[in-house]
C-alpha cells in the first residue's frame, strides 16, 4: 500500500497486566473497589489497545494500536470500531466498507483488509482458535495456489468458526434438554419444572443469537452492492493500476486542444474543427469510462457469484442449526401441552370426585334430617308406642336415599359429566 504508516510497537502483556491489576483495585473518590474508575473509562477511548495482526503469509504480530490510527489506516468511522469493543454488546454484524470488512460474530471481532487481518487480542478460545487456524491455512496455501482472495478466506474462517460454535452449543443444549423433558413428562415436580424453565431461557437466548447470524448472512446474499464492497483485492488493484493505463490518450488530446486554442487567431472554420476535436475527445473519454465500468461490473458480478456461493454454504449450516433449535422449542411446547393436558385431567378428576362427595353429602343430610326428626319427643304420637317402627323408618329412609344417590349417578352419566 502506498501510504506511510506509523511504526508498530509490540505490546508487552505482562506489563499491561500488572499495571491494570495495580490500578484496578484502588478506591478513588466515589469509585467502587474492584471496579473501573470514571477516569479510566474516560481515557479508554483515547488509549491504545492490544491487537493481533495477521498478514497474507500467515505471520502474526501483537501490536499496540489506538483507535485513531485504525480509523485512518482502514478508512473506518468511529461507530464501526464500537462493534469491536468487548465492553459493548452488539448483535452479530458483517459490514463491507471501502477498504475493510468489519466482522463482529460472537467472540470473533476483527477488521479484514486486502492484505491483513487486525484482530482484537483476547484470551477467549474462539479468538485463539481463529488466529491459529488462519495462520495455519495461510501458511499452507503458500505451496498451493488458491483462487480465493485473502479477505474471503479470512471471512470464511470467521463464518466457519461461528457456525461450528453455535451448532456445538445447540447440540449440547439438545442433549441436556431431552432427558429433562422426558423426566418431566413422566414425573411433574417443582424441581423438574424449574430445570425446564432455566433450559428454556438458554434456548431462547441461543435462538436469538443464531437468528441474528442467519439474518445477517441472508441480508448480505440479498444485497449485491454489499457483496461487491467486500471484494477488497479487486478494488485495491483497480485503484493502483487504473490511473496510469487508461487516461494517457485522453490527457494528450485535451492538452493538444488546449494548446491549439491558445495559438494565433483562427478562422471560424478552424474553430469549428476545434469544437469537433473536443467533442471527439469527450466521446472517447466517455466510451473509455463506460468500458472500464463495464469491465469492473462484470468482474464484480463474477466476484458476487463467488462470495454468494461462500455465504450460501454457511447459510445452509446456520439454517440447519436454527431449524434444530426450532425443533427443540417445538418439543418443549409439546411437552408443556402434554403437562397441561395431564394437569387438566387431574383437575377434572378432582372435580368429579368433589361432585360425588357433594351428592353423597346431600343424601346423607336427608337421612340425618329424618332421623333427627324422629329423635324428638312429640306429645300424643302413637308411633312411639311401637318399638320396631323406628327401625322401619330407618330402613325406608336409607332405601330412598340410596335410590336418590343412584339417580344422581345415572343423571351424571346421561349428561356425560364423567364416564362411569
Amino acid at each position: 500500500m502506498g501510504e506511510s504508516r506509523p511504526p508498530y510497537s509490540p505490546f508487552n502483556l505482562s506489563e499491561s497486566t500488572s499495571s491494570n491489576n495495580t490500578g484496578r483495585f484502588q478506591l478513588d473518590g466515589h469509585g467502587i473497589r474492584g471496579g473501573p474508575r470514571i477516569q479510566d473509562l474516560k481515557k479508554r477511548g483515547h488509549g491504545s489497545r492490544s491487537w493481533i495482526k495477521i498478514d497474507v503469509n500467515g505471520d502474526t504480530e501483537i501490536l499496540e494500536l489506538d483507535k485513531a490510527f485504525i480509523m485512518r489506516h482502514c478508512s473506518l468511522p468511529a461507530r464501526d470500531l464500537r462493534l469491536l469493543d468487548p465492553l459493548f454488546i452488539y448483535p452479530s454484524t458483517i459490514l463491507g466498507r471501502e477498504k475493510a470488512i468489519v466482522i463482529s460474530l460472537e467472540q470473533i471481532r476483527c477488521i479484514i483488509t486486502a492484505d491483513e487481518v487486525i484482530l482484537m487480542n483476547s484470551l477467549d478460545g474462539s479468538v485463539i482458535q481463529y488466529k491459529s487456524e488462519l495462520s495455519k491455512r495461510l501458511q499452507s496455501n503458500k505451496q498451493h495456489s488458491d483462487d480465493q482472495p485473502f479477505e474471503f478466506r479470512a471471512l470464511e474462517l470467521a463464518l466457519e468458526l461461528t457456525c461450528m460454535s453455535l451448532d456445538a452449543q445447540a447440540i449440547e443444549l439438545e442433549m441436556e434438554i431431552y432427558p429433562v423433558l422426558d423426566e418431566l413428562a413422566s414425573s411433574i415436580s417443582t424441581h423438574n419444572l424449574e430445570r425446564v424453565r432455566r433450559l428454556k431461557g438458554q434456548l431462547l437466548a441461543l435462538t436469538q443469537r443464531v437468528q441474528k447470524v442467519h439474518d445477517e448472512i441472508e441480508h448480505l446474499m440479498d444485497d449485491d452492492e454489499d457483496m461487491a464492497e467486500m471484494y477488497l483485492t479487486e478494488k485495491k488493484q483497480r485503484s493502483e493500476g487504473y490511473p496510469v493505463s487508461d487516461l494517457g490518450f485522453q490527457s494528450g488530446t485535451f492538452y493538444e486542444a488546449k494548446t491549439s486554442s491558445k495559438s494565433a487567431p483562427v478562422s471560424p472554420v478552424g474553430s469549428i474543427g476545434g469544437v469537433h476535436k473536443l467533442q471527439r475527445a469527450f466521446s472517447q473519454l466517455t466510451s473509455s469510462s463506460r468500458h472500464g465500468s463495464f469491465i469492473s461490473s462484470s468482474n464484480s458480478g463474477e466476484n458476487i457469484v463467488q462470495l454468494e456461493m461462500l455465504l450460501e454454504a454457511y447459510f445452509v449450516v446456520i439454517d440447519h442449526t436454527l431449524s434444530k433449535l426450532s425443533t427443540l422449542k417445538e418439543y418443549i411446547d409439546d411437552t408443556e401441552d402434554l403437562i397441561n393436558i395431564k394437569l387438566g385431567n387431574v383437575q377434572n378428576q378432582l372435580i368429579q370426585f368433589e361432585l360425588l362427595i357433594t351428592a353423597a353429602t346431600f343424601v346423607a343430610t336427608i337421612f340425618a334430617a329424618v332421623t333427627a326428626v324422629f329423635g324428638m319427643n312429640f306429645e300424643e304420637a302413637t308411633i312411639f308406642n311401637y318399638p320396631s317402627a323406628f327401625n322401619w323408618v330407618l330402613i325406608i329412609t336409607g332405601f330412598l336415599c340410596g335410590f336418590l344417590y343412584l339417580s344422581f349417578l345415572i343423571y351424571f352419566r346421561h349428561k356425560k359429566v364423567f364416564p362411569l
